[in-house]
Order: C-alpha cells, then sequence, then structure tokens
C-alpha cells in the first residue's frame, strides 16, 4: 500500500467522523471543469501577425524565455500544462488566436480559423470557451462598442456577432458548451463630460449584437465589467453596475465576475451569493489582486477558499462557470498554468469537504459559538491527503512532483526556441 494511499484511508475516517465522505467529495469535484485561459502561454499576443502591442489597459510583465510563438507550439504547452492537471479541464480562447494564412480583419473572422483548436480539443475530449478581442487593435484606441464613430461602432458591433457564430461552431464541434464572455476596455484616464452617452451606445451595441440568434444548448454569452485599466483610472465605460443591470435585464446573458476587477476591498466572494439570488447563471474569472487589478497567478489564498466555499454552500455548482484569467511572463508560463489550476481545483475540494448541512444547522440553532469553532478546526483537516489521492487516481503527479515535468519540457522544449 503507498504512503498516499495510506494517509487518504485515514482522512477519510477523519471526515467520515464529522460526515463528510471524502469519496464522494472526489466524485463531485470529477464533474466540474476550470476553463484554462490560453493567453498565459503567449503574454496575451495573439497570432494575428499585426505587430501591435498589448493595449486595452492591461500588460503582461516580465520576459521569461520560451514563450509560444504560434499556435502550435501554444498547444503544445497547454498539452504538458493539462498533462499535470487532474479531473476535467476546458481551454478559454480569445478571437486573436486565429489561424489564416492570410490577414483576417476581426469583423471578418470565422468558424474555419478556429478548426485547429476545435479539432485539437475534440480529439482531447475537452470543450472551449470564447472571447471577443476589444483590445489591441488599431481601431480599439478610442473606445470600441461606446465609439462615438459610427465606423467604428459598427466595426466591433461585427466583431462580436461573428464571434457569437464561432462560440456557437466551437460549441458544436466539441460537444460542450462553449461561454462567450465580451469585455471592452473603453473608458477614460480623467474624469469625462458625458458619462451616460458612451454607456448607452455600448448597451445599444450589444443589444443588437446579442439580438442575433444562437443555439443555447451550444454556447452562452457573458459580459465582464472591470474597475479601471491602465489609461481609464477615472472612468470605465463597462463598469460593475452597468453590466449587473445589463445582465439582470437579459436572462440569456451571464455576468462575469473576475475576482481582479473590483477595488482592493472588495471582494467576489461576498457578492456572489447576493447576484445569485437574481441571476441564473454567473462566469467566474478566477484571477489574484495585488493592490491593484494585477492579475497574478490564483494562489491558493483566502479569497480563492472563501469564494469556492460559497458556491457549494449555495448549492450553485450547476449554476456557476469556472474559467482563469491571469498572465505572468516573469516566470515559466506552463508552470503558471499548472499552479492556479491545481489551487482552483484544490479550493474547491476544500470546499466540498466541509460539512455545510451540520455548519448551517448549527447556523440556524443561533449556535455562533460552534458555527466558528468547528468552521476553524476543519480549516486543518487533511485536505492534503485527500487531494494527493485524488491526483494519484487520475495518473497526475502529486504534491510538487509535477514541477519536474515542467523542468523536462523546459529543458527538451522551450529554452530552445
Amino acid at each position: 500500500m503507498s504512503n498516499i494511499l495510506k494517509a487518504y484511508e485515514l482522512a477519510r475516517e477523519q471526515y467520515a467522523a464529522i460526515g463528510v465522505n471524502t469519496d464522494e467529495a472526489l466524485a463531485k469535484l470529477d464533474t466540474i471543469p476550470v476553463s484554462m485561459h490560453c493567453w498565459q502561454g503567449d503574454d496575451v499576443g495573439g497570432f494575428e501577425n499585426t505587430g501591435g502591442e498589448l493595449t486595452g489597459g492591461i500588460m503582461s510583465t516580465g520576459n521569461y524565455p520560451g514563450k509560444a510563438r504560434n499556435a502550435e507550439e501554444l498547444r503544445a504547452d497547454i498539452d504538458v500544462a493539462l498533462s499535470l492537471i487532474p479531473g476535467p479541464k476546458k481551454v478559454n480562447i480569445h478571437a486573436f488566436y486565429l489561424e489564416s494564412d492570410v490577414k483576417v480583419d476581426r469583423d471578418a473572422i470565422e468558424p474555419k480559423h478556429f478548426d485547429n483548436w476545435a479539432n485539437w480539443a475534440k480529439a482531447k475530449g475537452i470543450g472551449l470557451d470564447f472571447n471577443p478581442t476589444f483590445f489591441s487593435h488599431p481601431l480599439s484606441d478610442n473606445g470600441t462598442l461606446s465609439a462615438a464613430d459610427e465606423g467604428v461602432r459598427k466595426f466591433w458591433i461585427e466583431h462580436g456577432k461573428r464571434t457569437r457564430v464561432i462560440a456557437e461552431y466551437l460549441g458544436r464541434k466539441t460537444g460542450f458548451r462553449a461561454a462567450n464572455n465580451f469585455w471592452m476596455p473603453d473608458g477614460c484616464k480623467e474624469r469625462p463630460m458625458d458619462s451616460y452617452g458612451p454607456r448607452a451606445r455600448m448597451k445599444d451595441a450589444l443589444d443588437e449584437i446579442f439580438s442575433v440568434p444562437v443555439d443555447p444548448a451550444f454556447t452562452k454569452d457573458a459580459v465582464e465589467s472591470k474597475l479601471f485599466g491602465i489609461g481609464s483610472e477615472a472612468y470605465v465605460v463597462g463598469s460593475h453596475e452597468f453590466f449587473m443591470g445589463y445582465a439582470m435585464a437579459n436572462p440569456n446573458v451571464m455576468l462575469t465576475l473576475d475576482t481582479g476587477h473590483f477595488h482592493p476591498t472588495e471582494v467576489v466572494s461576498s457578492k456572489y451569493s447576493a447576484l445569485l439570488c437574481y441571476l441564473s447563471e454567473i462566469l467566474l474569472h478566477v484571477s489574484r489582486p495585488i493592490r491593484w487589478d494585477s492579475d497574478h497567478v490564483v494562489a491558493f489564498d483566502d479569497e480563492l477558499t472563501a469564494l469556492m466555499s460559497e458556491i457549494v454552500r449555495a448549492d450553485a455548482l450547476d449554476r456557476t462557470n469556472i474559467a482563469l484569467d491571469y498572465f505572468d511572463g516573469s516566470i515559466n508560463r506552463i508552470a503558471a498554468w499548472v499552479i492556479g489550476t491545481r489551487n482552483t481545483k484544490k479550493a474547491l475540494l476544500k470546499a466540498l469537504l466541509e460539512p455545510v448541512a451540520a455548519l448551517q444547522a448549527s447556523e440556524l440553532k443561533g449556535d455562533a459559538t460552534a458555527r466558528l469553532a468547528l468552521t476553524e478546526e476543519y480549516k486543518t483537516y487533511p485536505l492534503g491527503a485527500v487531494w494527493d489521492y485524488y491526483c494519484e487516481t487520475k495518473d497526475m503527479p502529486a504534491r510538487d512532483c509535477w514541477l519536474e515535468n515542467v523542468r523536462k519540457y523546459e529543458n527538451d522544449v522551450t529554452s530552445k526556441r
């Protein structure tokens, strides 16, 4: 008997004593896909070959060697990361990761430009999520869906419409529904004289984009807010309130909550259950802000575990779509994927190992003492032993052994780029 199995059997007994069935928790974990973002692998560069720089108030810092230079390299790198992450996964791609032998502008993209992605995902038995790309383009400097220039606005409306067709295609091809997430960087460095006009234009543009029917079995749209970005410190058109209202007024559109897109004193875990009362589904973009929206690699920290606990305690796993969104060019990019995705899954497991019913019963009885005391004690229960066992059952490296695989791939492949 391996040490991992021995440790798991002891952990299973310990959790059973508080009414938690670890086998059932692992079975549930094995039904929850986490969507891993492709843009960690190339510092949000995309493959349009326009030669442009990353814009839209976002940036990737660091110059760690070996980033992916084309779609083939990016998919190869993702393959390595996926081979080290247990359980169901999806991959999240942006529109400017298209593949074409000739230049294709964003108002002309078609499903055929993503055939390689679709075929790759289908062969791996995983789903794909999608995102229109409203940044890093010559026509994005003065607004996109909120632009005062009607020609610019029409260009981006057409882009949005085409991404919905592509997302539906990806869902049909892979057999997994594709979330299609809309985030626009529109905003101002200083306070505008007219804050209403751009928002009214963006609302009308979104209404036009979403008026084109798509099959909800294969895709569902989402809208994502932002607090600010570089160059939009004073005003962002698509604020939290704007998109919260839009999603509530449009039941077929999900609200995306990016954990890095709020003031440092705010946390998504405190917003989640309130929004769940009004929204049928929520899309999460899990990130880690440090002092501002800096998109650090997801760590196993208090906010991550609190957010996953909120989902499980509300019994809302079937109403929540979990994706990742960060980009760090200062460390090995494949390791960044593995660290963040494993941490997210580990936090989900921690939430599933909590005796929710018993703790909620104490709360209903007014026994705040037991609620606090037991919640604190359960924090040090042997989560690690259950996680290691899960990894082993999936033929994935347990503990820190996965890093050896990344180092070998770095030595054999990425260091030679």
